[in-house]
């Protein structure tokens, strides 16, 4: 049976995405640069010394790739991080790389079919990342194509259980006609899912219609995060409060009743006077740490982030914390989760 590891299991290496296109980022591509590049010291170098899994970076054209070494040759262990030149449209890796699986006991890999976001942001050759990056790992990758779906959009937690959002994957930009019974068939073969939990819709402002990285997160085997709202304003509040009545009341693959621990959002959070998805559900599980994203910048409230962190560094198996500001990736649609991959340790090659 292929089976996807919980996030929290031992990573081999984490493959993450460079802000590379000048010409989607503007004025945000240097800042967003530095916020990954605290993101990749937070991995590697949590307690201030080399501690995490290996980084392996990936980055599109000469000028990015320069940018990426600069980076690289600045850290304490440069032999900690690759840069490896790729062809993505974008750094969303989350959803347009491979989900690294086991079958059987063996590395391995699945991927769906990937059709930008349901034909919102559809980049060149971001349809063919899986396969590189699953030739780059010497993984051997199956491929799923019967359903149109994005890594995001789905979340493990490594015994069977899976936890995703009817606005994503029964929506009619993706997968018309498909039930949800077909779904989970589809996720039972790719990722091994036994259970699926499905919440109804995501945040507002998510162009991806719904991911669960920014709603849902398993920590640890019968226990899952979400957030309530912060301040009279947030504009999520209605659906942060479905979210964490579907939770309370679900079980999972093995039959344990969920036990749910909230966080605070970050609160309203507007870009050019819109609602965006900032969501502090966003945060990656390394080796050694757990690295939250923060939006201070855009809501102005900083204790919620702190809040938020506190909580996540008690429910989360980790020696190290870490909450770094994430508003110029957020102007590209995500952050910190949604731009990284993690391999799970190797056993054999498939």
């Amino acid at each position: 049976m292929r089976r996807q590891p919980a996030e929290w299991s031992p990573h081999e290496a984490v493959w993450i995405g460079w802000p590379s296109a000048a010409d989607l980022w503007e004025e945000d591509l240097e800042p967003a640069r530095e916020e990954v590049a605290e993101f990749i010291r937070a991995i590697l170098f949590p307690g201030g010394e080399a501690r995490g899994e290996h980084v392996n970076l990936l980055a599109r054209g000469a000028e990015a790739i320069a940018a990426a070494e600069k980076m690289r040759n600045a850290l304490p262990d440069r032999a900690m991080l690759s840069v490896r030149s790729a062809p993505i449209g974008d750094i969303w890796l989350r959803d347009t790389g491979p989900i690294f699986v086991e079958d059987n006991g063996r590395s391995a890999a699945s991927a769906f079919r990937f059709n930008g976001w349901g034909g919102k942001y559809e980049l060149p050759q971001d349809d063919c990342i899986a396969d590189i990056v699953a030739g780059m790992a010497d993984i051997r990758l199956l491929r799923f194509d019967e359903l149109i779906a994005e890594g995001g959009a789905l979340e493990a937690d490594g015994e069977g259980t899976v936890i995703t959002t009817r606005q994503c994957l029964l929506n009619a930009n993706r997968n018309p006609g498909l039930t949800e019974s077909d779904v989970e068939t589809i996720l039972k073969a790719a990722l091994g899912a036994e259970k699926v939990i499905w919440l109804d819709e995501g945040l507002l402002g998510d162009h991806t219609d719904g991911h669960v990285d920014n709603l849902a997160r398993f920590v640890s085997p019968g226990k899952v995060v979400c957030m309530r709202p912060t301040g009279d304003n947030d504009p999520n509040a209605h659906i942060l409060a479905s979210i964490r009545r579907v939770l309370s009341s679900a079980t999972d693959a093995a039959g344990r009743r969920l036990e749910v621990i909230d966080i605070p959002s970050p609160g309203r959070a507007l870009l050019d006077g819109e609602p965006v998805a900032a969501s502090h559900m966003n945060f990656y599980i390394a080796n050694q740490s757990v690295v939250m994203p923060t939006y201070v910048d855009l809501t102005g409230d900083a204790a919620a982030a702190e809040e938020a962190l506190s909580v996540l560094k008690s429910a989360i198996d980790r020696p190290f914390a870490h909450a770094i500001g994430s508003a110029h990736l957020l102007t590209g649609g995500g952050s910190f989760h949604c731009i990284s991959q993690q391999q799970p340790a190797k056993r054999v090659h498939a």
